[in-house]
């Protein structure tokens, strides 16, 4: 099915600025000279949660094109609080009526993280490209959904943090890839230590907070969509929605994805997952996310991951961590690795919509990345040791983990 409305601006998103790119779906005159967009180019956009970090990620989405030379009109907003508000035309509360427009073309989504897998899956649906804020997904399993929808509908989805365009431009970091993706080093002697920087206490929950009344602008219903139904409480919306397993995992899902995503570049990791974890923390509450330690993650190569919070127990051992060099190769492989060719450079997300490729943060990177804080937090809440397959993406012998991991959702919604 054609899911391509037939309209010069969603042509003109499909084709590449290259000059003679490949599967070009219009004539090379209705580019601009030299193969640069016309003035009158204008993309369709909409911005989907518009509290806390949503202005500030339609305008890194509208930036990006900018510097194109193409425009992005804002054609509609939403957000759950806009129940008495809403006027169906620009502004919304249910984000399906949004996507059912064919004027939209690139959508930000700024939702809290536990509307952030269905919402992009029914945006790729339909014909959208994606920009998505981070965490990329509440649960393991979303991510996964995620990646399929992106490649079975052929659309561009990225999530808004960039740290790795930074690590692909350091010659340090770029060897290092080199050597992981090479696969001679074996086992991979490294420990990278991630500490502090997580706002484990800033974003805490409240244990046992009494119910209060529904504001009349608040569809609470839809705001908690495929999680439990709650009683309402006002810590469990805006920033402080972060400290509820609900919604999200506390400050290490809403910060991990910034700190990782530069590991997961450097390191290779964009298409595997850790195979063990093991955490630091006291028990953890059913709802209200808490105080923990550390978690260290192992990989099949050797190498191991600590996310170490700082802020509670005896810190990890900082005098572990340790890099990798072109000295840990026998002799024989070192030149393999000078000569092997650098990294292609990465795509931020209004490359990629125009030229059709994959950006630097693309889905599949993006869900390996969450998968590392993910499994962390599992651990965390089971308060003991996993084994993790990153083929099959479930936890090993341990059904209590892998609900967790595959967490089902409040009808009528489903992955």
């Amino acid at each position: 099915m054609n899911l391509l409305p037939r309209t010069t601006r969603r042509h003109f998103l499909r084709q590449s600025l290259a000059a003679g790119a490949a599967c070009t779906l219009v004539p090379r005159h209705v580019l601009g000279a030299n193969g640069q967009p016309p003035p009158s180019s204008t993309l369709g956009g909409a911005l989907i949660g518009v509290g806390g970090r949503g202005p500030g990620t339609f305008s890194d989405l509208v930036k990006g094109f900018q510097t194109a030379g193409i425009r992005v009109q804002k054609l509609a907003e939403c957000d759950v609080r806009w129940k008495d508000r809403a006027d169906n035309k620009t502004r919304y509360t249910d984000f399906r009526r949004v996507l059912e427009r064919k004027d939209i073309d690139v959508v930000a989504i700024a939702t809290p993280p536990h509307w952030h897998a269905l919402i992009s899956i029914a945006a790729m649906q339909a014909g959208k490209d994606v920009l998505c804020e981070k965490p990329m997904t509440r649960f393991i399993a979303e991510g996964r959904a995620v990646v399929d929808a992106a490649n079975r509908y052929g659309r561009i989805f990225q999530i808004g943090t960039y740290g790795r365009f930074g690590a692909s431009q350091n010659p340090n970091h770029i060897l290092t890839r080199k050597i992981m993706k090479s696969g001679l080093l074996k086992p991979c002697p490294a420990v990278v230590i991630k500490r502090g920087g997580l706002k484990v206490k800033e974003w805490s929950g409240l244990v046992n907070a009494p119910p209060q009344p529904i504001p009349p602008n608040l569809d609470w219903d839809l705001y908690c969509g495929p999680s439990p139904l709650r009683p309402y409480h006002p810590h469990r919306i805006g920033g402080t929605h972060r400290g509820y397993w609900d919604y999200e995992g506390g400050g290490l899902a809403d910060m991990a994805q910034h700190a990782l995503d530069p590991e997961t570049w450097i390191w290779g990791l964009d298409d595997t997952a850790p195979v063990e974890a093991t955490p630091n923390a006291p028990p953890a509450h059913h709802d209200a996310v808490g105080m923990w330690g550390w978690v260290e993650l192992k990989y099949a190569s050797g190498l191991t991951l600590v996310l170490d919070s700082a802020e509670w127990g005896d810190p990890w051992d900082t005098s572990k961590r340790r890099g990798v060099s072109l000295n840990d190769l026998p002799e024989a492989h070192r030149d393999t690795i000078r000569s092997a060719p650098d990294p292609e450079p990465l795509l931020n997300f209004a490359q990629a919509v125009l030229q059709r490729k994959p950006p630097g943060g693309h889905a599949e990177a993006a869900h390996r990345t969450a998968t590392i804080f993910h499994l962390a937090n599992i651990a965390i809440r089971v308060g003991r040791s996993l084994r993790f397959d990153p083929v099959r993406e479930i936890v090993l012998g341990d059904d209590e983990a892998n609900r967790l991991a595959y967490q089902p959702m409040r009808a009528p919604w489903h992955l």
